[in-house]
């Protein structure tokens, strides 16, 4: 899984902190998210997995960098379970 940072202020070592700790928490909220998408018999390959995060707007987006059929199987129930919206979020 990885994630690409949207940041529109100055890239200074607060911005940094604010990254790492928002990291921390989405990484699991997005793992669990993940899991719960897929059933147990099939292998998830979380590297595929790519999300741009907006800090200023607090969103996140599955990245186009993502397979197709992954954003797919998961784009239905993504912006409600991570973002807490229904709108669709592929950037």
């Amino acid at each position: 899984m990885k994630f690409n940072w949207l940041i529109t202020e100055n890239d200074d070592s607060f911005t940094n902190k604010i990254c790492i700790d928002l990291e921390y928490r989405l990484r699991p909220r997005i793992t669990k998210f993940l899991l719960s998408q897929y059933d147990s018999d099939y292998l998830i390959d979380f590297s595929k997995f790519h999300f741009d995060v907006d800090i200023k707007n607090q969103w996140i987006w599955i990245s186009e960098k993502t397979p197709q059929d992954y954003i797919d199987r998961i784009k239905e129930d993504f912006d409600i379970e991570i973002n807490g919206s229904h709108l669709f979020s592929v950037a």
